[in-house]
């Protein structure tokens, strides 16, 4: 093969138009085994792959189809791919080439010819490939069904209208019951792309048909073994039992050797899990897929980020399937950036009280590291494991302590960070360092870790002595500071006047930076918050400190947990850019169709509390009714999202005792919907059905849209 690849490097030189028109000219008369032909198109092709334009020999290359020598047939019909579209006026030379070869008695010609005439969308293509099509659909050969298959998705990408009314959609749905399992599997890639189309037809299976190619699995090829699971997502579980043994077979599938069809069978089980009432069964499978995600890190770096991606997603969902592996995820020496990063995430998610000093220890040395991204990282995570874990909140902050009195920059600012939201998670418990902090306020020079340390100091102004001195410095350079400052220098003058409202120097702080808000910064939002401080205490400043110093809610971990429904949504796209990026496929991908969970009886009651509907835009509201055979699936209960049947069993059964019976509808109203069925069984908040953005007009509230401005007495003679 190699020694192939070294004779036919030589084709690759850039060659003039005459000569290979002139060279294929010659080759017609003394080239009775077709050497000098194959050549020349060996050259013809080489060039096309560099880039060249060879379309000028349309009508010389295709000359070439009546040739009976299988690899000059290829290489024509890859040129016709490649420039057919572009000559449409000259295509009606080669149909007859195609419709022979249609009928060719060697299979791999027949499949060559479909699988080209389907490459070429153009009417008179299409209009000869229709019949040709139907007849490859039931030749007696597999390797032609299966091509035929995937032409059928390329036929209705070019015409929709041509595809379902020439009944293709119903034979696709038969060679679901074929005896070869990679027609199976090409026959299901095919009907998956016609369903995830915005103006596709809705493709849902039966217990029937998902029994059937789960037999298919295990001769399927790799590929061929991931579209047929990933298909199982059409199905939708009427009962718990079902979900229970379509998942009990494909539990085998996570010993796979191949990283693909691991995670799509981890996506497969999951959702399974969602129509599950069996704890010993969810429990055991939870157990089951630890194993092959950890598998999966000893990969390259490529496949290890990927599949700490979506572990980030499964351990949010289902933190049973790895809560006894963290040391898994301490990092190696030699893991880039991004792996040492998703790993640190996972870290933290996986820390409990039983394993919180190991990760805390963990977290210290990388916090020695040499990689500034990854050392603020880690500082940042030890801040949040004592948020989350109380019992290891005392070593978490020793631990911040310690990494204070190395006076790196970067470190004590990430610290300081932190240890805010400390004192909010502990109040009254920690205050104690901040003494501590105080003395490093020269080593913060960033926004975020300036606005943290002035929080600090406004919010216990009243346990620091020195207080009114450090704002007084702080606020020496207000205009010059970034909004995010200049918010904090704002409310903490506020705190501390209202700590200390007899101290002269205090007074003026506050009214020196009063007026510079309402009088010289040019931030609409800052500049009324200015404003709204003033009135309070000009008005009444007793009323003001009740505001200002109203006890906060103490800050808890739900925050970092992804939305319940939204994670659901997210665990249907597993193993694809999706679970990579965190984010719903429609959301960065145009004309991509969301998933999401579909409502059933199995579904844990628990779950519709979270159920969200996806709507198919751009839809007709006509039903398309094919017969065929199968017996008619369940009705639903009232007020199921219903769904007509686009393959509608209202047929006899066939006499081999197999049934198929896909659903659809070309209808707006949407039938797929998330939900939340976690570990544990407590109840989740209602959420909108039609909006879930329904409740964000009352964050708001009341706002007078009315002109601010100060009292017309003086701040300073209130007071």
């Amino acid at each position: 093969m190699s020694g192939q690849g070294g004779q036919d490097a030589k084709f690759f030189q850039r060659g003039k138009i005459q000569e290979f028109r002139a060279e294929l000219e010659a080759a017609e008369s003394k080239d009775k085994k077709f050497t000098k032909r194959k050549t020349v198109l060996k050259k013809i092709v080489a060039n096309i792959t560099m880039g060249n334009d060879m379309s000028p020999l349309f009508t010389d290359v295709v000359q070439c189809l009546g040739t009976p020598l299988l690899e000059i047939k290829k290489m024509v019909y890859l040129f016709l791919v490649c420039y057919g579209r572009q000559k449409a006026d000259q295509l009606h030379l080669v149909i007859e080439s195609f419709l022979q070869d249609c009928n060719d008695r060697n299979p791999l010609v027949r499949a060559l010819a479909i699988r080209t005439m389907s490459y070429i969308p153009t009417p008179v293509v299409i209009e000869s490939l229709t019949d040709q099509l139907r007849h490859c659909l039931r030749d007696r050969d597999p390797y032609v069904r299966k091509t035929a298959a995937i032409c059928v998705a390329k036929l209705y990408a070019a015409d929709p209208r041509k595809a379902e009314k020439g009944g293709f959609v119903e034979m696709l749905r038969d060679l679901l019951l074929d005896s070869n399992a990679t027609v199976v599997a090409n026959a299901v890639a095919a009907l998956s792309e016609i369903g995830d189309r915005q103006d596709g037809v809705i493709f849902k299976l039966n217990l029937t048909v998902a029994n059937k190619l789960l037999t298919a699995l295990g001769e399927s090829s790799e590929w061929g073994t991931i579209y047929i699971l990933d298909s199982l997502l059409r199905y939708v579980p009427e009962k718990h039992e079902d979900a229970e043994m379509i998942a009990e077979r494909v539990i085998v599938q996570l010993n796979h050797a191949n990283s693909a069809v691991v995670l799509t069978a981890i996506k497969i089980l999951l959702y399974l899990m969602n129509y599950m009432d069996n704890r010993k069964l969810m429990e055991y499978i939870c157990r089951k897929m630890g194993p092959p995600l950890v598998t999966l890190l000893s990969s390259g770096p490529e496949v290890q980020y990927v599949a700490l991606r979506n572990i980030l997603l499964i351990i949010q969902r289902r933190p049973a399937v790895l809560k006894n592996d963290v040391k898994v995820f301490f990092c190696k020496y030699n893991d880039p950036i991004y792996v040492k990063l998703a790993k640190l995430e996972i870290m933290y998610r996986l820390a409990r009280e039983e394993n919180a000093r190991e990760v805390l220890a963990e977290l210290q040395e990388y916090a020695s590291e040499v990689d500034v991204d990854f050392v603020r990282k880690a500082v940042r995570s030890i801040g949040r494991l004592a948020i989350k874990v109380q019992p290891a909140a005392d070593a978490c902050i020793q631990a911040l302590l310690d990494l204070i009195d190395t006076k790196v920059s970067y470190v004590v600012q990430e610290a300081v960070i932190v240890i805010k939201d400390v004192f909010r998670r502990y109040p009254g418990k920690y205050e104690g360092i901040i003494p501590t902090l105080c003395q490093h306020l020269d080593l913060l020079d960033e926004p975020e870790s300036k606005a943290a340390m002035i929080w600090i100091i406004g919010q216990f102004a009243n346990r620091i002595e020195n207080a009114d001195e450090l704002m007084d410095d702080l606020t020496y350079t207000f205009l010059e500071e970034p909004t995010e400052v200049q918010f904090a220098l704002l409310t903490a003058a506020v705190k501390l006047f209202i700590y200390k409202p007899h101290s002269d120097t205090t007074k003026a702080l506050v009214h020196k930076v009063l007026k510079w808000t309402t009088e010289e910064v040019d931030n609409p939002d800052l500049r009324d918050r200015g404003f709204m401080y003033w009135r309070m205490l000009a008005i009444n400043p007793t009323v003001a400190g009740e505001i200002v110093l109203a006890e906060k809610p103490a800050i808890t971990t739900d925050a970092d947990r992804m939305d319940r429904g939204a994670l659901d949504q997210l665990l249907l796209h597993t193993g694809t850019l999706g679970s990579i990026y965190h984010k719903n496929p429609e959301t960065f991908i145009r004309g991509a169709t969301g998933k999401a969970l579909t409502d059933s009886p199995a579904l844990n009651p628990l779950s519709r509390q979270v159920l969200v509907p996806i709507a198919r835009t751009n839809l007709p509201p006509t039903t398309i009714n094919v017969p065929g055979p199968g017996p008619p699936e369940p009705s639903r209960a009232p007020g199921q999202a219903a769904t007509g049947d686009l393959l509608q069993a209202d047929a006899p059964p066939p006499q081999n005792g197999a049934s198929a019976n896909l659903t659809g509808t070309r209808s707006s109203e949407s039938q797929e919907s998330p939900e939340d069925g976690g570990d544990d069984d407590e109840a989740v908040p209602q959420a909108s059905a039609s909006d879930p953005y329904a409740a964000l007009d009352a964050a708001f509230g009341g706002y007078m849209a009315d002109e601010p401005r100060p009292q017309n007495k003086d701040l300073l003679d209130m007071i």
